[in-house]
């Protein structure tokens, strides 16, 4: 039976290795980073802008891979002082040799386990929040090593948290977004186009201009429509590329079969998506079209959703019949708290036979479908010199999409509609400052103007403009309070300076 299941697979590799489509390269050392070039099936060099692709509705295929991917953490031994000796942790193996790839138009879940390595690939890939790990390997796109700066120009990156200016309409919220994300070059027209397109896409037509609302505060848009706005917010770019972590996080089955159900429909647009998922339901498991199983830091098994099941079999391990299969996936392996040597025993041993399942994995004909090619192989299926295929990555820091004055105009514009719908804070402002002006009025009514009076005045003065100031300071400060999580957010996807925040916060607090 294993024989005869190899052989089938062995088959479909043939088959597939000799079909006629043909990667797209990319070159990631061109410069400057606005553009790229583009090899495409006829191996013509097209130079095209990164942002080009908002003005057509097709994004351009790019396939990601990552190769012999290992992540340590970093050794810590926490403050060093001088009367005692510091003492370093040792590092933590968290990847193991991890290798993959997601190509165009397919829609990969990865799944595993708590602490079986998912958030950290995911951060790896996206090349993220990796200050505290090491990390060794290499991720590349169409077989091009890149680096952070291309790599967040030629995708997205959908973060687990829905972090919204509540008393902003969804409409509101994607023009603020195409003020900044898009090109400054692109007119008016294009971009309220484009942010009408996204919306029709994702569905968000009904509640264009309806509030977004906040968790602690106003009503608003319901937890599905929050999350598909977050998908739309980085879809205005059309990138080729979409990362989401947990994306059906704190949503119902009906709403995460929705969620799914619209990336498996951008996917069909030849968009990469990649993204984590945490026990989904067997009909939001049926959308995904390749799987991605991790324990212990490697991989167990990486290919077709449907050819899972089979493989596990192979194994030993047969899926009951009306059984979750993602359920059943994470029952074999995970390691149980508490439970370390008997859970690693069960996954280091699959039955009849005492190789690692991961090993196991290693050496099926699953894995020479689904893991990536390397540079060489890249070069030689497709008759392409090695010199353009070189090893390269670029080294011009990440240049913002608009300038200083449109990325403050835009701030401005989104602070100032949010301070006009907050009508309590605005009615105690007003409260607070006619009290102040009546108290003030009558301390210093028919005062005399002689020298005790004139000082008297400049005492007033100085007493209504520290009250001016720090009034406003306090407000703007609270505010800032509020706000850090959007601003953190959206500073770090380089869509506006800190200054241009800054100053066009505190005039519209003003």
């Amino acid at each position: 039976m294993s024989r005869e299941l190899d052989q089938r697979v062995v088959d479909s590799t043939y088959n597939y290795n000799n079909t006629k489509s043909e990667p797209i390269f990319l070159n990631a050392s061109v410069h400057p980073i606005d553009n790229q070039f583009i090899m495409t099936n006829d191996h013509q060099i097209k130079d095209i802008p990164l942002d080009v692709s908002t003005k057509d509705k097709s994004p351009y295929p790019v396939t990601i891979s990552w190769h012999d991917i290992n992540v340590f953490s970093k050794k810590s031994g926490g403050i060093p002082l001088p009367f005692r000796k510091s003492k370093d942790k040792p590092a933590v193996h968290i990847l193991k040799n991890v290798s993959g790839q997601a190509k165009s138009g397919e829609l990969l879940a990865i799944m595993g386990s708590s602490g079986a390595g998912k958030t950290t690939l995911n951060n790896v890939l996206t090349q993220r929040n990796l200050s505290e790990v090491t990390v060794k390997g290499s991720v590349q796109l169409n077989g091009k090593t890149v680096d952070q700066n291309s790599m967040k120009s030629l995708s997205a990156y959908v973060q687990q948290e829905d972090i919204f200016i509540g008393n902003l309409t969804v409409r509101e919220h994607m023009s603020f977004q195409s003020r900044v994300r898009m090109d400054q070059s692109m007119t008016k027209e294009s971009r309220d186009s484009r942010v009408n397109q996204v919306l029709q896409e994702l569905g968000l037509v009904k509640c264009a201009d309806t509030k977004i609302g906040a968790p602690d505060g106003e009503k608003g848009i319901s937890g599905g429509e929050k999350k598909r706005l977050a998908v739309a917010s980085e879809l205005l770019t059309n990138p080729s590329i979409l990362f989401l972590d947990e994306p059906t996080s704190g949503l119902d089955s009906f709403m995460a079969y929705n969620i799914v159900e619209v990336l498996r429909d951008m996917a069909q647009t030849g968009r990469t998506i990649v993204c984590t998922i945490h026990q989904p339901s067997s009909e939001v498991f049926s959308l995904f079209n390749q799987l991605l199983l991790m324990a212990d830091g490697r991989v167990a098994y990486l290919g077709k959703s449907e050819n899972a099941i089979e493989y596990f079999s192979s194994l030993g391990l047969n899926c009951p019949n009306n059984y979750n299969p993602s359920d059943f996936y994470i029952k074999q392996l995970s390691v149980i708290p508490g439970k370390e040597v008997e859970s690693k025993q069960k996954l280091n041993v699959c039955q009849k036979t005492k190789i690692e399942i991961c090993d196991r994995y290693l050496e099926s004909a699953y894995a020479k479908i689904a893991l990536p090619l390397t540079s060489n192989d890249y070069i030689n299926n497709n008759n392409t010199s090695a010199d353009n295929y070189r090893i390269q990555t670029t080294t011009k820091h990440l240049v913002y999409k608009t300038s200083w004055f449109i990325q403050f105009w835009a701030l401005l514009w989104r602070a100032t509609l949010s301070a006009m719908r907050e009508p309590m804070l605005t009615t105690v402002r007003l409260i607070q400052t006619l009290i102040l002006a009546i108290v003030f009025g009558l301390i210093y009514w028919q005062i005399d103007v002689n020298q005790a009076g004139i000082m008297s005045i400049n005492g007033a003065l100085f007493l209504l403009l520290s009250n001016i100031t720090f009034q406003n300071i306090f407000g703007v400060i609270t505010t800032f309070c509020i706000e850090m999580p959007v601003f953190l957010r959206e500073h770090n996807n380089g869509m506006y300076r800190v200054s241009a925040y800054f100053v066009s916060k505190i005039l519209a607090e003003v």
